[in-house]
C-alpha cells in the first residue's frame, strides 16, 4: 500500500490545496510579469484597437479576497503622446491614480481545482474606476498549473459602459485631440497568474507561469528624466484639453480643485528645462469685451503665481497672456460650450 502511495503521489502529484482546509493559506500574490490586462477600444466605427497596462500589483488573502490594483499611468497603447493622452485626457490619472478590481471567492471554488484542473465560474467582480465603484458579474476560468501557481483568466470580455465610470467627458477630449469617433464602450480581458505567498525560488512552474504572454514594455510608464522637446511640445498641447483648471465664477481665485492638474504641470514644466512655457486665459463671449480681456489676463496670472510663488518654477520660464472672447474654441451657444471656452491654455515659446 505504501508504494502505491508513492507511486500515485509520484505521477499525479500532491497538493496542499486537497490537504488543507483553507486554501488561500497563507495568501497568494500576484506575478505581474507573468500577467495582464487589456482593453479593445473601436475607433471610426470599424477600427480596433487594443491597450493594455505596464505593470499592475495584486494578491488573495486568507479570505479568499482577490484584488488586482492597475496604476492608470501605466497604460500602454504604443504610442507615447497617445498614452499622454489616455492619461490627462481620459482617466484623468493626476486626480484618479489607479483602478482597482476584487472578487471575494469561497474555500470551495478551489478545493476541487487541483483534480478538475480548470473550472469556469461566474462571481460578482468590483471595479474601482474614476471615483465610481461597480460591481458587475465576471466570468473566470480557474487554471491550476501546479501546488504553487493558479491561473485566473477572462472566460468571456467583460464589456464595459463608460457612462457608468463618468468617463464620457473624457472621451470626448480624447475624439476631439485625436480628430476620431469613438465608441462609448469597451471590452475588457486579462490573463493573471497567482503563485502561493510561501512558494520560494524560481521553480519550475513559476519558469512555466513566465512563459505566458509577455507583460507590456515598462517603457509605457512616464519617462524619468528630461523630456525632449518633442514630448514637452505634445504635453502640452494635451494639457491645455484638460478642463481641469478651475476658478471661482467672474473671478481669477483658482479653486483648490485645480491644485492636482497644477502640480502635474509643475512636474512637467520642471522637466522641459530652458524652454519658456506660455500661459493663456480664455474667456466665453457672456459681458463686456473689455471684462472677459481683464478677466482672462488675471487668471493666466494666477496660473503663473502658483507655478513660481507655490511651486518655485522661475518666473522668467512662464510668459502669460490673456486673449479674452476672441478666440473661442467653440461656438458660444450653449452653456457647455460656454463652459469649455474658459479655460487656461499653454504653449511652448521655446
Amino acid at each position: 500500500m505504501t508504494r502505491f502511495i508513492l507511486l500515485f503521489v509520484l505521477v499525479f502529484g500532491w497538493s496542499p490545496l486537497q490537504a488543507q482546509d483553507n486554501p488561500f493559506d497563507p495568501g497568494w500574490a500576484l506575478q505581474a510579469d507573468a500577467s495582464t490586462i487589456r482593453f479593445q477600444s473601436v475607433k471610426q466605427q470599424t477600427k480596433v484597437e487594443s491597450s493594455t497596462f505596464a505593470t499592475m500589483s495584486g494578491s488573495v488573502d486568507t479570505n479568499g479576497l482577490a484584488t488586482v490594483t492597475v496604476p492608470l499611468d501605466s497604460v500602454d497603447t504604443g504610442i507615447d503622446l497617445r498614452n499622454v493622452r489616455m492619461r490627462f485626457l481620459f482617466f484623468e490619472t493626476f486626480q484618479f491614480p489607479e483602478a482597482t478590481i476584487s472578487v471575494q471567492m469561497s474555500p470551495d471554488l478551489l478545493a476541487d481545482l487541483p483534480t478538475v484542473r480548470r473550472k469556469v465560474v461566474t462571481l460578482p467582480m468590483t471595479m474601482d474606476l474614476h471615483g465610481i465603484s461597480k460591481t458587475m458579474d465576471v466570468e473566470l476560468a480557474l487554471t491550476w498549473i501546479s501546488n504553487d501557481i493558479v491561473s485566473v483568466t477572462s472566460s468571456a470580455p467583460l464589456v464595459i459602459d463608460i457612462a457608468d465610470f463618468t468617463l464620457l467627458a473624457g472621451l470626448k477630449k480624447l475624439e476631439e485631440a485625436a480628430n476620431v469617433s469613438i465608441l462609448p464602450s469597451t471590452t475588457v480581458t486579462f490573463d493573471l497568474m497567482f503563485t502561493r505567498a510561501e512558494a520560494e525560488g524560481p521553480s519550475e512552474s513559476v519558469a512555466m507561469a513566465s512563459a505566458a504572454p509577455a507583460a507590456p514594455a515598462t517603457t509605457a510608464l512616464e519617462a524619468q528624466g528630461d523630456f525632449s522637446a518633442e514630448a514637452c511640445i505634445g504635453r502640452f498641447e494635451i494639457l491645455s484639453r484638460t478642463d481641469n483648471i478651475y476658478f471661482r465664477t467672474a473671478s481669477a481665485e483658482l479653486d483648490p480643485a485645480s491644485r492636482a492638474i497644477l502640480d502635474t504641470i509643475v512636474d512637467i514644466i520642471r522637466r522641459c528645462p530652458g524652454m519658456t512655457i506660455e500661459v493663456s486665459g480664455h474667456t466665453d463671449s457672456d459681458g463686456a469685451t473689455e471684462s472677459n480681456q481683464v478677466l482672462s489676463e488675471a487668471r493666466a496670472g494666477a496660473v503663473k503665481q502658483y507655478f513660481t510663488a507655490t511651486a518655485g518654477i522661475e518666473p522668467a520660464r512662464i510668459e502669460t497672456r490673456g486673449y479674452g472672447e476672441s478666440r473661442p474654441a467653440f461656438p458660444n451657444d450653449s452653456a457647455e460650450n460656454k463652459r469649455r471656452n474658459r479655460r487656461i491654455e499653454f504653449a511652448v515659446l521655446e
